[in-house]
């Protein structure tokens, strides 16, 4: 996502840059540019040029025209603003309350549904909620089968009358259920409807009126661009919702919705979905999302997913035996299970300064340790643990076992020796006392 939009404002940047002398018919020129990139990527007209109208009575309201490096001073401009554009700062769900419920709306295939098993996932895990699937989907077909399913793989309750009609009856139920079971969040899984339909509308309206809940999100495909504006005003309008949620933020889209959507309905988006797995939601920083658009990485993101996988018990055991010379092969294969977990590859290198544009047209597969697997566990337990072991005939056994070469299986551990003896440097000498220094810190 916004990989057209980041291209299109470094080229608009250079503009200035390669100017030698920057005057306000530079400034125009490149603000211009700018306007020019948010309406291709699908942002709205007037959110777009009220945008480029700020930025630039604050670039020459700080002397940009004067300034050593006018070109960074306004790449940092049009950095805040983009910000702000998104909301500022990321706003915080509201789950207090026993049960707190949350209230699912949106269109039709907006993945609502899916969206709601990722919610309670993250919830569960990461706040210690007890969540209840609320299934009051009553009208598309399998979708009671669908959450149940969904529930089932993150180890959720879902609460469904497969022979009730009336949603607004199994909402209400569904909060009577959770308070006897001890859940303390129920979500509550919709249907999905269309704007203009007066009757279905009519009906979340009443749900709404009947549970009362304490937030309502707005769930929005990213992929339908500035039409997600549109539908967000008209239900914004008779829900008043709290937030929204964008999904399919992995998709091939412009990014028009996320850049629009907070100034038109004056809401903050509270989540994004980034893939396919029930693990693939992010709670929206607008800040750090501003730094994607401009190339700029999101190291913050990278190393909150890495402490989400950080065992400290794990690391001190492996500590250990790194010091110990003994670090093996399931050790190794343990931290590549770690890493798959942060989430897809390429997402994760993008997140690095400056490497975002130098991979955008690599196409780094999800299955890249899928070799590397392959050929450690062809190896024996005993050839895991002990890789001194393995000589010319085990290594044609282990090439043959994992569908490589002996080349590779060579060239594997060749790398894995070489990791070793790096890992056993840095917790030894020069490498222990910089680490020391730094927990110091």
């Amino acid at each position: 996502m916004f990989e057209n939009l980041s291209d299109r404002l470094e080229r608009s940047f250079k503009i200035l840059k390669g100017q030698g002398r920057i005057t306000e018919i530079n400034v125009a020129e490149t603000l211009k540019d700018v306007r020019r990139a948010l309406l291709d990527a699908d942002v709205n007209f007037n959110t777009a040029k009220q945008f480029t109208e700020t930025v630039k009575e604050k670039a020459l309201g700080q002397d940009v025209l004067t300034a050593l490096k006018p070109h960074q001073l306004m790449v940092k401009i049009v950095q805040d603003e983009l910000a702000q554009l998104m909301g500022g700062t990321s706003v915080d769900i509201d789950i207090k309350g026993s049960p707190a419920v949350i209230l699912m709306s949106g269109l039709q295939c907006s993945g609502m549904t899916t969206f709601s098993g990722k919610l309670a996932t993250m919830l569960k895990s990461k706040r210690g909620k007890n969540p209840l699937l609320t299934a009051a989907d009553v009208y598309r077909p399998a979708a009671i089968e669908q959450l149940k399913v969904l529930g089932e793989q993150i180890g959720v309750a879902v609460y469904a009358e497969e022979d009730n009609k009336n949603p607004v009856e199994i909402a209400k139920n569904a909060i009577k259920y959770a308070k006897q079971h001890g859940h303390d969040l129920v979500i509550v899984d919709t249907a999905g409807r269309l704007a203009i339909d007066e009757v279905m509308m009519n009906e979340i309206s009443a749900i709404k009126d009947a549970i009362n809940p304490n937030e309502i999100l707005f769930v929005v495909d990213a992929m339908t661009g500035q039409d997600a504006v549109n539908t967000a005003k008209e239900f914004n309008e008779r829900l008043n919702f709290d937030g929204v949620v964008l999904t399919k933020l992995d998709g091939d889209t412009r990014g028009g919705a996320a850049l629009s959507i907070r100034s038109v309905v004056e809401k903050p988006i509270k989540f994004v979905g980034t893939g396919e797995k029930l693990d693939a939601i992010d709670v929206f920083h607008p800040e750090r999302m501003a730094d994607r658009i401009l190339g700029m990485g999101d190291i913050v993101s990278l190393v909150e997913k890495a402490q989400e996988q950080y065992d400290e018990e794990e690391a001190r055991r492996l500590q250990k035996k790194i010091a110990k010379n003994q670090f093996d092969f399931d050790d190794f294969i343990g931290q590549i299970q770690q890493i798959k977990k942060m989430g897809n590859l390429k997402d994760l290198a993008a997140m690095i300064p400056g490497v975002g544009k130098q991979i955008k047209d690599l196409d780094i597969d999800d299955d890249a340790f899928k070799g590397i697997e392959a050929i450690i566990r062809s190896m024996t337990p005993a050839e895991r643990t002990t890789p001194e072991i393995l000589n010319g005939s085990r290594r044609q056994r282990i090439a043959e076992g994992s569908g490589t070469n002996v080349q590779e299986v060579n060239k594997l551990i060749k790398q894995f020796d070489e990791t070793r003896k790096m890992m056993r440097m840095m917790t030894q000498g020069g490498g222990k006392a910089a680490m020391k220094n730094m927990r110091r810190r």
